[in-house]
């Protein structure tokens, strides 16, 4: 794949423009996303650099490779905020651009000079979205916050508890700075939407602990979704002890018998088709959601009994959701991938060649696609701000 400096003007975002004062994973991945989709990011750091630059392996010092993942199709800029000439530049830049997104607290904003009244003055139209740990107006407003402490105040540890987990565990992926990115994105484009309509920015607050919260109560609410309540919370099926890979004679798969064409097939394949009739657990939608931690028990039972090949092979031909148990290198050489040209072998003028995951959104007529590799530090620092001389 070549990569050129305006290819982003294929972009859906071409011409908009995004300063991105963020760090570590959150607020990178938000706008990476942004300009994945053409957006002109220019990512402002401290002389030290992105934290996240830091975090091996690397092949190179200060270009680690979540670095590298989270800040393709950005342009780096060198500012110290806490010196007022290099401030300076940075409100000038704020003059051009159409988005401001930082993840530091509000409260180190305003002490940097930099609060929301300070850039609407600057630019009434600028979009300034704000990512951190809680809303403002709490007792929790003021916490600092990082994914591990976010997936514990949703509860996520402990409801690894309830569905077999020994111990409270956090998810192996930075799971609550990804939702909330995501959340990012969304908020900022909704925000440009209306600036189409009334001519002005806002400020946009998207705060971690309330974007993870939905996304695990909306599952969990349960009965506490009325009031007065109906019962208690956590969702069955998905706290159910048996809901786990199935093992089988030689590893195991990932199979979801669902509806009632799925179990009768299943009960089908395993030489028990009256059960669907004379077991009442199995009867209804309802009715197995009842039981369903014994039902994938049941299940599992039976997978233990042949191949994982062979059960791909049957589930597959009677349409009953399946896949393998991938393991992490499995996906270097996932047979899907290849055939959607997944993985792209991104140039990178220092790094060599990079292994990158095509952007996963694609649109026929405003292409997504990797405009630029990660940068070095401060890599375009002269560019950018020669452009305001001019």
């Amino acid at each position: 794949m070549s990569l050129t400096d305006n290819a982003s003007l294929q972009g859906a975002l071409a011409g908009l423009r995004v300063i991105d004062l963020t760090g570590v994973v959150l607020g990178p991945y938000a706008t990476q996303i942004l300009g994945d989709y053409g957006a002109d990011v220019i990512k402002i750091e401290p002389p030290s650099g992105d934290i996240m630059r830091h975090a091996g392996p690397m092949k190179h010092p200060g270009m680690g490779h979540i670095f590298i993942n989270a800040n393709r199709n950005k342009r780096s800029v060198v500012l110290d905020l806490k010196k007022p000439e290099q401030r300076e530049q940075l409100l000038a830049l704020c003059k051009t651009a159409d988005v401001l997104t930082y993840n530091i607290r509000p409260a180190a904003m305003a002490r940097l000079g930099l609060s929301y009244d300070t850039l609407r003055a600057v630019n009434p139209r600028l979009i300034v979205c704000g990512a951190y740990g809680y809303s403002e107006g709490g007792p929790y407003s003021n916490w600092p916050a990082y994914d591990d402490l976010i997936q514990g105040a949703v509860g996520m540890p402990w409801l690894m508890t309830q569905s077999g987990s020994a111990e409270p565990r956090y998810a192996p992926t930075t799971f609550a700075d990804r939702v909330t990115g995501l959340n990012m994105v969304h908020a900022v484009m909704a925000a440009i939407i209306a600036r189409y309509r009334t001519g002005v920015g806002q400020h946009v607050e998207v705060p971690m602990f309330e974007c993870l919260l939905q996304f695990v109560l909306g599952d969990h609410l349960c009965g506490e979704t009325w009031k007065p309540s109906l019962g208690g919370m956590g969702y069955a099926r998905l706290l159910a002890v048996n809901r786990k890979p199935y093992a089988t004679q030689d590893g195991h798969i990932c199979a979801l018998m669902y509806n009632d064409t799925h179990w009768q097939a299943f009960l089908k394949l395993v030489g028990q088709p009256d059960l669907f009739q004379t077991d009442a657990r199995f009867a209804t939608h309802a009715d197995r959601l009842k039981n369903i931690d014994a039902l994938y028990g049941v299940v599992g039972e039976h997978m233990r009994t042949r191949t994982s090949a062979e059960w791909m092979k049957d589930f597959t031909a009677h349409d009953i959701p399946v896949m393998p148990m991938m393991k992490l290198d499995d996906l270097l050489t996932d047979p899907h991938l290849a055939a959607t040209q997944g993985w792209l072998d991104v140039p990178h003028p220092f790094e060599g060649l990079l292994r990158q995951l095509r952007p996963p959104v694609r649109m026929s007529g405003t292409p997504t696609g990797v405009w630029r590799p990660a940068p070095r530090l401060g890599e375009h620092t002269e560019e950018v701000l020669s452009s305001l001389k001019t």
